[in-house]
């Protein structure tokens, strides 16, 4: 079973409560408290799922995990507040520990973001293997909030930076997560927004689902990571980027006032085609529909 149909069969029989605005199925949950609204959302990395274990410095890992979660308030269009980390390690030196939360300091002091507790512990086994679960906290106005269940019809598709090639690039690892983006979009631009973690094909079946819309998607316009064919920008994943929705009438002035150095590019529309479904224009080869298909966890 794949990990959309497990969430599918599962967060169906979830309860919820009168302060959940958002609840499971967005990049992070929107809950109110105190009269505001709380972003929360919680990610992973796996040595030798994420990462290769023994050629990537705990650094790099510490500064992934939380980025990887700071992409999600992006996406919302929020901002980071607090972090907890869950880390599990086995057979690591004390000075790889030192590194792994020096680098988490570091990256969370880079954001504007408190380490405000977490849990430590280890794995079964002999073998030198970490992992490592970060929650995220943030908060969002309600004239900001972007959602994946807002795109229109006949709205324009448009991604912030570059997209494949991100594994052999160090992209991976070496990513800016778009919050300063995220914040001058939301609401002013876009109601409709979620970042690219498991690649563009996959990530916009799901924003399609959500919002019961389909996208017509042009190859030709894919801003490519050097490197990265067609193949790769749509499903290599961990690009970390937004991908977003914008009236085709403000398209024009939005790249006009765009003030950052990440580039921002109109790569195709939202159609009334079948929910999640994803035709490809300008394609100069055809792909598999496991080629769009992105990282999955659970594919045999």
């Amino acid at each position: 079973m794949s990990e959309d149909a497990i969430l599918a069969r599962v967060l169906a029989g979830l309860r919820r409560d009168e302060a959940m605005i958002l609840g499971p199925g967005d990049d992070c949950a929107v809950l109110e408290f105190g009269g505001r609204w709380l972003l929360a959302a919680v990610d992973q990395v796996v040595s030798d799922v994420h990462y290769q274990a023994g050629d990537t410095p705990p650094e790099a890992i510490a500064g992934k995990v939380l980025k990887r979660n700071l992409s999600d308030i992006a996406a919302m269009g929020g901002i980071p507040r607090w972090a907890l980390l869950a880390l599990a390690a086995t057979a690591r030196p004390d000075d790889w520990f030192e590194r792994f939360f020096a680098g988490l300091e570091a990256a969370a002091k880079a954001f504007d973001v408190t380490l405000a507790g977490g849990d430590l512990g280890a794995l079964p086994g002999p073998a030198a293997a970490e992992y490592a679960a970060l929650t995220i906290l943030g908060e969002v106005e309600p004239e900001k909030l972007c959602r994946r269940d807002r795109a229109e019809a006949g709205e324009a598709l448009l991604v912030t930076g570059e997209l494949g090639n991100t594994l052999a690039s160090g992209h991976h690892l070496d990513f800016t997560p778009r919050l300063a983006e995220g914040r001058f979009l939301a609401g002013r631009w876009t109601r409709c927004m979620m970042d690219l973690s498991d690649g563009l094909g996959r990530d916009l079946r799901r924003l399609g689902r959500a919002s019961q819309v389909g996208f017509e998607l042009d190859v030709s316009a894919l801003p490519r990571r050097a490197g990265a064919d067609a193949r790769g920008a749509i499903g290599d994943g961990e690009d970390y980027e937004l991908v977003f929705t914008v009236a085709p009438d403000r398209v024009e002035a939005l790249l006009a006032s765009w003030p950052f150095p990440a580039t921002l590019s109109v790569i195709g529309r939202v159609t009334k085609a079948a929910p999640g479904s994803l035709a490809l224009v300008n394609a100069d080869t055809v792909l598999s529909e496991e080629e769009m298909d992105g990282y999955e966890h659970f594919r045999a």
